[in-house]
């Protein structure tokens, strides 16, 4: 009777687990929509050789969100696909990516690392209305950016960079997108100009070394933290930043901008300030918007190489490295830099090729071995400030002919 029983119990718990509902049974498995995008995405990529992120995508495996490499998944939906290790040692992933990506519909990370993919990309990932983050960086994608992420209602993060871009920056990634943060679209060969007003609130814009024409927006949010356009063909006054109060770092180098130097710019809170080759004109401004603000470790501001006339003031003598190198300043240097230089918290100070005639020297000091300072081809004839200067000014005469100085520092001619 005790053998019956004990029967009984045994075939009644087989049946209780043959009977089990079939969703506790897959609830690992993946959406079958899903699964059939992500063979859509294997079919266009391959591994290059040395690397081998795909080995894991077994489409026989019983549970594809735990088993593929790259892939994130919730309610058996993909969430997060990273396509790519990232290590260095891998070379990446070769091929085009599949528009079938669009097929992931709850997709909220898309993250495709340096490798040799091409081809254009997809319009249809326009329709991923969950997608927080886009990054698509170090490839070789080619075309233009696609009018359809600008209707990406989420997008908080957009890294295009370093690949094969062209055409027009789309406007509606400047104006249509509320969420959006990080806009990151460097090194391509983008052309155009940039729109009239940046509604979307952005904290990090970083568009340099592309073909971008035209002047700066007149109206940026005052979001901004970092902004980058250096190395395109811009021009026109710097117009629309003098109210950008939470501006760390500004890169405006190398295009054709000219006018003034706003002396809204010349702030501590900015400590790093590149307006290097470009036409720049007028003064250095001659105050801070607070006497009590001070630039402190790790500031830098290049105004080198620009067509900045007049005399220096003290309002960047605690800037740590200082390049005012290249223009057309006059007359003495301020006592403020000489203290500073010679005191250490100036570690950097190129002053080479202006028309300035003095630099004023205390008795007994000796220039600390961290310094770089550089005073050649001035209307002086430098005591100190040559053995700092980089390779490109040495072998240089010390000093300008005197018949460039009389005209530039009103008849004084090389003390």
């Amino acid at each position: 009777m005790a053998k019956s029983h004990a029967l009984f119990l045994l075939l009644l718990l087989l049946l209780v687990d043959a009977c089990r509902p079939s969703h506790q049974q897959d609830q690992n498995k993946m959406s079958s929509n899903d699964l059939a995008a992500l063979a859509a995405v294997k079919d266009s990529l391959t591994d290059i050789p040395g690397s081998n992120f795909f080995s894991t995508w077994d489409f026989t495996s019983p549970d594809p969100c735990s088993a593929f490499s790259g892939i994130t998944c919730s309610l058996n939906r993909v969430t997060i696909l990273t396509l790519g290790t990232g290590v260095s040692s891998s070379r990446g992933l070769a091929g085009f990516l599949s528009p079938s990506v669009s097929n992931l519909t709850e997709l909220t990370q898309l993250v495709l690392y340096p490798g040799l993919v091409t081809g254009p990309i997809p319009p249809q990932l326009g329709l991923l209305s969950n997608l927080r983050v886009l990054s698509l960086t170090n490839n070789r994608l080619k075309g233009p950016i696609p009018s359809s992420l600008s209707s990406l209602p989420n997008l908080h993060t957009l890294d295009l960079s370093y690949n094969q871009l062209t055409g027009t920056v789309p406007p509606g990634l400047f104006t249509g997108l509320s969420q959006l943060k990080v806009m990151i679209l460097a090194s391509n060969q983008l052309s155009g100009e940039l729109p009239r007003i940046v509604s979307a609130e952005i904290l990090h814009l970083d568009l340099k070394d592309n073909s971008l024409t035209g002047t700066l927006p007149l109206r940026l949010p005052s979001t901004i933290r970092y902004l980058s356009a250096s190395k395109n063909m811009m021009w026109g006054p710097l117009n629309g930043l003098q109210s950008l109060s939470e501006l760390g770092f500004l890169d405006l180098s190398m295009n054709q901008f000219s006018g003034p130097i706003p002396s809204s710019l010349l702030r501590p809170p900015l400590s790093s300030l590149f307006l290097q080759r470009n036409n720049l004109s007028g003064g250095v401004p001659t105050s801070l918007p607070s006497s009590s603000l001070m630039y402190g470790e790790g500031s830098i501001v290049d105004l080198s190489h620009n067509l900045l006339t007049g005399e220096l003031s003290p309002v960047l003598a605690s800037v740590e490295t200082l390049f005012l190198n290249n223009n057309r300043l006059t007359g003495r240097v301020p006592a403020e830099y000489v203290k500073n230089v010679y005191g250490g918290s100036t570690k950097t100070l190129y002053l080479q090729h202006n028309y300035i005639t003095g630099f004023p020297l205390e008795a007994g000091l000796g220039l600390p071995d961290t310094v770089s300072l550089c005073l050649t081809y001035n209307c002086m004839v430098p005591s100190v400030g040559f053995k700092g200067c980089p390779a490109a000014s040495d072998g240089e005469q010390l000093s300008r002919p005197e018949s460039q100085c009389v005209v530039f520092n009103h008849g004084r001619s090389i003390p």
